[in-house]
């Protein structure tokens, strides 16, 4: 007779929901792929009363996780609470218990996930977190296992639907971001308050990750540099479709002179690019590796039921080494990088101005670029009188003296204001 694995649930959202769907579905399938049966025994919730219309007995549910963890009739924790406590706690807790954690949590892991790695380790039970980057997208596994014997140089992501799916109807339809986001709201793909998607937050967690394993170095969410949409303009869109680029929200992760660089920020994208094609809600992931070459990874990064299949992916994994008493491939922060900062960064850099429409002003902001270093490739000017501005676009040049030539530009009397400042990736992502 086959055995009986049993899993306490911690949360049961709509990822939650997802979870219990796909495991209740596809039941005699896992059983077979896994040599166990898989039940969920108890769920914490915070309102056990609520109606879920799932496949569960209401007396599963539960308002204190603690209990779920510690219960002894449970034989590994499937964490979908999110944020980073109380759920960090009850995974350490878990982890110390040795039982086995499958998490969702991409906040969790990516501002503890070295600590949290080692206690998995120290413990000799598995941690696995498959849907905390870009959900139903495989890529977790493949970093961890397919690649163990490649050096990845580079990971370029988009790993936001929010952002994707605004950035898309921006460029697609020439509307606005304010317009775009409510429409995103409405329909859901954007929360009420957007803050984590808009500003970067979301991204940063994942890239932070996705770098910690590409490098083997601990990479927290805090080493990330990040910049959020709201700055990009129906203008900023124009002007990357007039020279032939989107814009998208990337992470960017990259070894350079010995050091790990990772940053969040929306770009000018070269339309041939296979990123530059990815529309609407989706996510991708573009990774470059010595040997390997080439890859992409594309599909759903969010919603009920990919999120859950990435999360059940993990369950089954966990499951079959618990049967064989062994654990999975171990993280490693064996290279232990430094970050590089994000002023040593050199790309190429777009930069509009609103300027006096008056003689000289381009000899005098021109002049202002070369005094800090910065070359100018292309530069035009749109409209005139009180709606004259500048179009830049610079030769590649370092983060460091690109603020300083805005900071000076800021202060010219020639210039009103500087409207926008993006960054310029060209075909091959410069560092």
């Amino acid at each position: 007779m086959d055995r009986v694995l049993r899993i306490g649930l911690l949360g049961c959202g709509t990822v939650g929901g997802g979870v219990v769907t796909i495991l209740d579905r596809e039941a005699d399938d896992i059983t077979a792929r896994t040599g166990a049966k898989l039940e969920i025994t108890r769920i914490a919730v915070r309102d056990p009363a609520k109606v879920r219309g799932l496949p569960v007995d209401a007396a599963m549910y539960t308002d204190d996780p603690l209990s779920v963890v510690e219960a002894d009739d449970i034989d590994m924790i499937v964490e979908v609470m999110g944020g980073i406590e109380p759920a960090g706690g009850y995974i350490r807790r878990a982890l110390e218990l040795g039982k086995p954690v499958v998490t969702a949590n991409k906040e969790l892991v990516a501002a503890q996930g070295p600590e949290l790695y080692a206690a998995a380790l120290a413990a000799g039970v598995d941690l696995a977190y498959e849907a905390a980057v870009a959900g139903a997208i495989p890529i977790i596994k493949p970093m961890k296992e397919s690649l163990a014997g490649d050096r990845v140089t580079r990971i370029v992501g988009i790993l936001n639907g929010t952002t994707n799916y605004i950035l898309t109807r921006m460029s697609e339809e020439g509307a606005d971001y304010d317009e775009v986001l409510a429409d995103a709201q409405a329909l859901g793909y954007a929360e009420a308050d957007p803050t984590a998607d808009v500003d970067g937050h979301d991204a940063a967690a994942k890239c932070a990750i996705l770098a910690s394993l590409a490098f083997d170095t601990a990479v927290h969410f805090d080493d990330v540099f990040r910049e959020g949409i709201e700055s990009v303009t129906a203008t900023d869109i124009r002007t990357a479709a007039r020279l032939g680029y989107v814009i998208k929200l990337v992470g960017i992760a990259s070894e350079v002179d010995d050091r790990v660089a990772v940053r969040v920020h929306p770009a000018f994208l070269p339309r041939e690019h296979p990123l530059a094609s990815v529309r609407g809600s989706f996510n991708a992931i573009y990774v470059e590796a010595e040997y390997a070459g080439e890859l992409m990874f594309y599909g759903r990064g969010a919603g009920a039921l990919p999120t859950g299949s990435a999360i059940v992916g993990d369950v089954i994994d966990v499951a079959r080494n618990l049967l064989q008493t062994a654990r999975g491939a171990s993280e490693t922060q064996h290279r232990a990088k430094p970050i590089r900062p994000i002023d040593e960064l050199q790309t190429q850099y777009y930069v509009l101005l609103d300027v006096e429409d008056e003689t000289g002003v381009l000899a005098e902001v021109a002049q202002t670029f070369g005094a800090h270093g910065v070359s100018i490739a292309q530069v035009w000017q749109d409209g005139d009188a009180d709606s004259a501005q500048l179009v830049l676009i610079t030769h590649r040049a370092l983060e460091s003296n690109l603020r300083a030539t805005v900071e000076a530009l800021a202060c010219s009397s020639s210039v009103r204001s500087v409207a926008s400042v993006l960054r310029v990736e060209s075909e091959v992502f410069t560092s």
